[in-house]
C-alpha cells in the first residue's frame, strides 16, 4: 500500500512561499487640540477673577495716602468747598 501526499504537507512548501507585503504603516500624528475664542475669553475671565481673590481686601498704600491727607487742614476745607460746588451744579443753584 502506498501513501501519496496529501495537500501542502510537504515542510518545504512553507520556506518556498512568500508572503504578501502589508500596508505600509504612516508614522503616528502628534495629537493636537484647538481651543476656541469664547474659552479663552472665559480662562482669561477666570484667572483675572482668581487674581483678584488673592489680591489684599484692603490697599495700605491708598490708606496711607487718605490718611496724610486728612492730617492737612486745608485739604479738608477744599475738598468740603469742591463737594459743595459739585452739589450746587447738580441741582442747578450755582
Amino acid at each position: 500500500m502506498t501513501i501519496d501526499r496529501l495537500g501542502p504537507i510537504d515542510p518545504l512548501s512553507k520556506i518556498n512561499k512568500t508572503e504578501k507585503a502589508g500596508k505600509a504603516v504612516k508614522p503616528e500624528s502628534k495629537d493636537t487640540i484647538s481651543v476656541s475664542d469664547e474659552a479663552k475669553n472665559l480662562g482669561e475671565i477666570y484667572r483675572a477673577t482668581e487674581l483678584v481673590k488673592a489680591s489684599p481686601d484692603i490697599r495700605m498704600d491708598r490708606v496711607e495716602e487718605v490718611r496724610q491727607k486728612l492730617q492737612d487742614p486745608g485739604y479738608i476745607d477744599s475738598k468740603i468747598e469742591e463737594v459743595a460746588d459739585r452739589l450746587m451744579d447738580a441741582f442747578g443753584l450755582s
